[in-house]
């Protein structure tokens, strides 16, 4: 089955697959999605979205796991995908520190068959999710894609890191265009229960506790869902293209002699962890009991992201201030599980 616009979503019934898939759909596009639906977190949830997405006669759902690359394969050749959109993975730093192995055959094994599903059926642009945690250990403010970034401090932002050196090398080899998304502390409605503002919301509607980690002394560039969709839509049909001033003496980490690309999605506005909690705690009309505790191991204390290539390759730029999508998320909540305050 071909199509003009036709784009494959893995880990569509995911959050963020979720909101793309139905930003793609509105946009002309012909969608295929792509979920394992498996149970890291509420599979009603997961079947929630995809309810919405199958009242749309352009999106049709396929339940694959990764690593089924004869199922892949397949796939890629009934539906000839103009581009790909890889959002599927194990997703969640603390998570990985318990389930290893769970990071490796998705992240990992399961990449490398979009890969080469990509190689083999003339894929003309692949996009994929990677990760604000690639910055591990680095300091310097704002993250910039031009830093290096080789010291992970958890298996999945190794794992995603590893994503970005085995999509350069398809480049490199086989001039795929790959480009790279570093998404920062995505949230909104549909969103992961194991995130904070979900976990924050359900615990202070419920009258419990919250972990608040580091003692609150933390900071997040939250960015609102909608912003991070508007910017893939608009790099989608935008293939990655050479640099032609890179160099081997002088390597740009962000771009390359091959059509490789990454970028930075985040607000550009770090907030502080107890202002987050206080924005929720305005939006409910409740305070929060709060469970101060350390830093958990693999996590940072402050995330920031320099979005200037972004900006300068789209024109746009995630701003939506958290009193506004916090808002959203709540009401959003709410109404879904039908809460009465």
């Amino acid at each position: 089955m071909a199509s003009v616009k036709s784009v494959l979503v893995t880990g569509a019934a995911g959050f963020i697959g979720f909101h793309l898939s139905q930003k793609l759909l509105q946009a002309g596009y012909h969608v295929t999605g792509l979920d394992n639906l498996n149970d890291y977190y509420d599979q009603r949830l997961k079947q929630s979205r995809l309810d919405i997405l199958k009242a749309d006669k352009n999106f049709s759902f396929h339940s694959y796991n990764l690593t089924d690359g004869q199922s892949i394969n397949s796939l890629f050749a009934e539906y000839k995908f103009q581009y790909v959109v890889n959002l599927a993975a194990q997703a969640g730093v603390r998570y990985s520190l318990t389930n290893p192995h769970a990071y490796l055959e998705s992240n990992l094994h399961g990449f490398l068959n979009i890969l080469e599903a990509c190689r083999h059926n003339q894929t003309q642009h692949l996009v994929y999710a990677s990760s604000s945690s690639v910055y591990g250990a680095n300091k310097k403010m704002p993250f910039s894609v031009h830093h290096n970034v080789d010291h992970p401090i958890s298996l999945y932002a190794a794992s995603k890191k590893s994503n970005e050196l085995m999509a350069h090398t398809y480049s490199a080899l086989y001039n795929l265009p790959t480009t790279g998304l570093r998404f920062f502390t995505v949230y909104g409605p549909y969103g992961r229960p194991d995130m904070a503002l979900f976990l924050f919301t359900k615990a202070i509607l419920e009258n419990k506790p919250i972990d608040v980690f580091n003692n609150g002394k933390m900071k997040r560039d939250f960015t609102y869902v909608d912003d991070i969709v508007e910017s893939i839509v608009r790099l989608v049909p935008k293939p990655a293209q050479p640099n032609p001033d890179w160099s081997g003496m002088t390597p740009d980490p962000a771009t390359s002699f091959a059509p490789y690309r990454v970028f930075n999605i985040g607000n550009n506005q770090p907030v502080e962890l107890l202002r987050f909690i206080e924005v929720i705690e305005e939006k409910i009309g409740r305070k929060a009991i709060k469970n101060f505790l350390p830093l958990q191991d693999g996590d940072v204390p402050e995330t920031f992201a320099d979005v200037e290539d972004l900006q300068r390759e789209v024109d746009f730029k995630p701003d939506t201030p958290i009193e506004e999508g916090i808002g959203k998320f709540v009401d959003w909540y709410i109404k879904y599980y039908s809460i009465k305050l």
